[in-house]
């Protein structure tokens, strides 16, 4: 038996897309070969204990942090269950538990020194578009050139992380990027299906990786330290709103979110929450000073 062709074949039966289907795979690749080099043994015969001992190992040897070791334990899971149908007790391999930390989130003068030193059309607008909308990576690049309606200011999101399809703020500069961008190009090298398509081959959207490549070279180019990542865009455009006196309802229907509480965050990412509401010790009025 394919352990690992049958792994990847009931991830797709989910509809993951290729990219998550890769990115899901990592670490069940990994477990079959140190079952086959280490363990010499098949998925069915390995005890709790052993799993636990190949969650040691690979963070021990890769070095891997507790958010990247519970992501190996949902896929060891999902194997379990799917694959060798077999129950999965969460006493007997328990997630780890790890710190959260705030994302970065650039300053407005950053963010308009970032984006309008960007000099290559095509991701000027894509970038662009991602801030103005406050679009995901996925969201941007599998745009298509019909999901722009500029007569009612709104782009069609399709391919949302929520598998449920929105509607995204359209800014008139970024339609002119778009606009630029299209024209840029020979007339029989002009997008027609994809937004941003492939170069060598442009029925397939651009590739995910071109994206966070031309990040890192552009902070490189400007001589910045590597801060900015394919999501600082999608956080600043949330922030940003949330100090121009957008509320969190509206908010959460921006961003596309399921749940308020994922829209909370950017109160706490906000500069004006604390410039808002002054400390106690303020407002004491100097009783301190002698």
């Amino acid at each position: 038996m394919d352990y690992f062709k049958v792994y990847r074949e009931m991830l797709s039966l989910r509809g993951l897309t290729d990219h998550t289907v890769k990115s899901y795979s990592t670490y069940i690749r990994s477990y079959l070969d140190y079952l086959q080099t280490v363990l010499c043994k098949q998925p069915e015969d390995v005890s709790w204990e052993e799993l636990r001992e190949y969650i040691r190992w690979l963070q021990k040897k890769r070095s891997l942090s507790d958010r990247t070791i519970n992501a190996c334990i949902s896929q060891l899971r999902f194997f379990t269950m799917f694959v060798l149908h077999k129950p999965w007790d969460p006493t007997r391999l328990p997630m780890r538990k790890f710190d959260s930390y705030l994302p970065f989130v650039p300053s407005r003068e950053e963010m308009q020194i970032f984006l309008s030193s960007i000099t290559d059309p095509k991701f000027k607008a894509l970038l662009c578009l991602m801030f103005s909308a406050g679009l995901r990576i996925g969201e941007v690049r599998h745009l298509k050139c019909s999901d722009i309606e500029h007569s009612r200011n709104r782009i069609l999101v399709r391919s949302s992380k929520n598998r449920s399809s929105r509607y995204a703020q359209l800014s008139e500069q970024a339609w002119r990027l778009v606009l630029q961008y299209w024209y840029s190009l020979p007339a029989d090298e002009r997008p027609r299906d994809w937004l941003f398509p492939q170069k060598r081959d442009p029925s397939k959207p651009i590739d995910h990786q071109r994206v966070p490549d031309f990040i890192l070279a552009h902070e490189k180019h400007l001589g910045w330290e590597h801060r900015f990542t394919c999501h600082t865009f999608r956080h600043a455009f949330a922030t940003y709103h949330y100090e121009d006196g957008t509320d969190l309802l509206t908010l959460k229907a921006l961003m596309g979110h399921r749940s308020v509480s994922s829209t909370v965050l950017y109160v706490h990412l906000s500069s004006q929450t604390f410039s808002s509401a002054p400390s106690p010790f303020e407002k004491m009025g100097g009783m301190l000073h002698e």
